[in-house]
C-alpha cells in the first residue's frame, strides 16, 4: 500500500475533462486522467448540470485511482429539480419555480445521508427551509406555511415507509 494522494474538485455532472482543474491536478502523479475522467463522468452521469464534490483518491506508487463522489447541495438539486438556471436573488418577492410535495421528498432522500436529520420528516422540513432561501413555492404555498403543516400531520402519509 502506497502513499495516497487526495484532490478534491467541484465538476458539474457527467461533464469532468482533463482539463482545469483536473488534468493539472492528476497528471503530475502519472495517473492515466483519461480513464479518471471516464469514472468521473460514469458516476456523475445522473447529476448533469448540477455541481457535484467529487474526490479522487491516488496510490502515488501503484498509480490505482478510486473516485468518490459527494452529494450536490439542497440548493443545487431543488434548482436541478426546478429545471430552474439559478435560484432567487430576492427569495422574499420573487420566486422561481415551484415543487410538488413528492419533489421535496425525492430531494431529501437523495440528501438524508448529509443532512442532520434523523427522520425523514425532519429532513424534508430542512428541505423546505432551502425552499425558502433559493425562493421556491411548494404546490403554490410557502415553503413556511408547508413546514407548519407538516408538523400539523398533513403529510404524514409520505413519511411511511413503503415495503420494497
Amino acid at each position: 500500500m502506497g502513499e495516497k494522494k487526495t484532490i478534491e474538485v467541484l465538476i458539474s455532472g457527467g461533464q469532468a475533462t482533463g482539463g482545469p482543474p483536473i488534468g493539472p491536478s492528476l497528471g503530475p502523479l502519472g495517473v492515466n486522467v483519461f480513464a479518471v475522467v471516464s469514472k468521473i463522468n460514469e458516476l456523475t452521469k445522473d447529476f448533469a448540470g448540477i455541481k457535484v464534490p467529487v474526490m479522487i483518491i491516488v496510490d502515488v506508487e501503484t498509480k490505482e485511482f478510486e473516485v468518490k463522489v459527494g452529494v450536490p447541495t439542497t440548493a443545487a438539486l431543488i434548482i436541478s429539480e426546478l429545471k430552474a438556471s439559478k435560484g432567487s436573488g430576492e427569495p422574499k418577492s420573487k420566486k422561481v419555480g415551484n415543487l410538488s410535495m413528492e419533489q421535496v421528498l425525492k430531494i431529501a432522500k437523495t440528501k438524508s445521508s448529509k443532512l442532520l436529520a434523523k427522520t425523514l420528516k425532519a429532513a424534508v422540513k430542512e428541505v423546505l427551509g432551502s425552499c425558502i432561501s433559493v425562493g421556491v413555492t411548494i404546490n403554490g404555498k410557502d415553503p413556511k406555511i408547508v413546514q407548519k403543516e407538516v408538523d400539523e400531520g398533513m403529510y404524514d402519509e409520505f413519511f411511511i415507509e413503503k415495503p420494497t
